[in-house]
């Protein structure tokens, strides 16, 4: 039964794969009208497309076909960046890492494209500089050279624009996505600084960007903050990054369709939880980077354990995520522990390991979560207020382990922690299934 369910599911992949090639071959010979019609069917293809599919179909010998139908006139360029577009802007919001269009011709033409729209003395086309910013950036995944940088201010004057219409929406979200795949490379503060952060307060007064331009925009900021600590202080205390991410966080949880009841939808991840997990990737590396204390840090953990809540049975994968910032929060210093229990991320942990059947990950993200809880509450402050504010947090911890009867979970993870920690370290993952151990939790 298992070999058929699986040689089913490969024939409805290569049919997926199998039809946009055959669609793809035919544009060549179609007139322009009806190589936009068959670009847009070619685009739903790749909406149902997974990350193989994907791989599969954009290949290097793809791209240089491309290029070479572009070179021929036998493909109109708008109708090439309309399909390029798409493809790329699902390859971001999924995150698919491909080198392929790295190795193509059709990326040298974009190359070439953008310098020489650049380095125009008079009016420049901005629409086309614009699409081809953005075709450039989604398919590169190693953007290591100075050109991505001359993309910056083309794509955020296109995400600045204020219209309240949905095309400028989509206008802006597109060039924010793209401006965040330039990812970890230094970008100079005078090229981005005072408009991405007028974009960002803007969004916060009149709410004109859609969930995912709003959440590339403050990507893009925490990728230049892993890179460049001076932005510490305009992201935690002039933006307020904390207070903004815990709303958004708990509206994720409100309006994602957590129990999908159509067969369609089985299986697959809708838009909100696509752009769900982007914020939790971001928080993870936040709160690696971040240097400043911030009463809103409370919010902001409220805000992921109320997305760890409404994804309870609904989608592991998001609720690891969580694991993984509350994790990550518990070793940032800069996060007080008494933000973490008014958060209510000490309540989720408890609540998880006391659950009859456990996950791998999840339990060894807590156990990490409790050590570096535990760590921050022995170690007495210098500062008087600190170490009162310490004591009184230690305090209220082991209350509510005493008032919610957590005292025997806790004693029954105090001998399984060094195990896991060792097997870890020297395996790199657990080859037991931890409930092995665990069954009397």
């Amino acid at each position: 039964m298992r070999n058929e369910c699986m040689s089913d599911n490969f024939v409805q992949n290569l049919s997926l794969r199998d039809k946009f090639s055959k669609m793809f071959s035919e544009l060549e010979h179609c007139p322009e009208s009806e190589q936009k019609q068959k670009i847009g069917e070619m685009n739903e293809i790749i909406d149902e497309m997974n990350v193989e599919e994907f791989k599969s179909v954009f290949t290097t010998r793809m791209f240089n076909k491309m290029d070479k139908l572009i070179e021929e006139k036998k493909l109109q360029l708008g109708n090439a960046i309309l399909l390029l577009k798409h493809a790329g802007f699902c390859k971001a919001l999924k995150r698919i890492w491909i080198e392929e269009f790295e190795y193509s011709t059709l990326n040298e033409r974009f190359k070439k494209m953008i310098a020489e729209e650049e380095g125009k003395k008079d009016e420049k086309n901005e629409k086309l500089l614009t699409e081809i910013c953005e075709c450039y950036l989604y398919l590169n995944d190693r953007t290591i050279s100075r050109l991505p940088y001359a993309c910056v201010t083309c794509l955020l004057k296109a995400a600045l624009k204020k219209e309240e219409s949905k095309e400028v929406q989509e206008e802006a979200e597109m060039a924010l996505l793209a401006l965040c795949s330039i990812g970890e490379n230094f970008v100079e503060q005078k090229l981005y600084l005072s408009d991405i952060k007028e974009i960002i307060k803007y969004h916060q007064e009149h709410r004109n960007l859609t969930r995912l331009g709003y959440q590339s925009a403050w990507q893009f900021l925490n990728d230049q903050l892993f890179i460049d600590d001076c932005l510490n202080g305009e992201i935690v205390n002039e933006l307020h990054f904390a207070r903004e991410v815990g709303k958004e966080l708990e509206e994720f949880a409100k309006c994602v369709d957590w129990k999908k009841e159509k067969e369609e939808e089985m299986g697959k991840e809708m838009k909100e939880e696509l752009v769900l997990m982007r914020w939790l990737q971001t928080l993870e590396f936040y709160f690696g980077c971040c240097r400043l204390k911030n009463e809103e840090f409370a919010g902001l953990i409220g805000g992921i354990a109320w997305v760890y809540r409404a994804a309870k049975g609904n989608n592991g994968v998001i609720r690891n995520q969580c694991v993984v910032a509350f994790e990550k929060a518990a070793e940032n210093r800069t996060v007080n522990v008494e933000g973490l229990l008014k958060g209510g991320a000490v309540d989720a942990v408890f609540e998880e390991m006391q659950q009859p059947t456990l996950n791998i990950d999840r339990v060894c993200g807590f156990l990490q979560f409790f050590e570096n809880v535990s760590n921050r509450l022995e170690e007495k402050m210098d500062d008087e207020m600190e170490e009162e504010q310490r004591k009184e947090t230690k305090r209220k911890i082991f209350e509510k382990i005493e008032e919610e009867g957590y005292e025997d979970t806790v004693t029954s993870y105090h001998g399984l922690f060094h195990f896991l920690k060792v097997k870890i370290f020297y395996s790199g993952a657990l080859s037991v299934d931890i409930s092995d151990y665990c069954e009397n939790v």
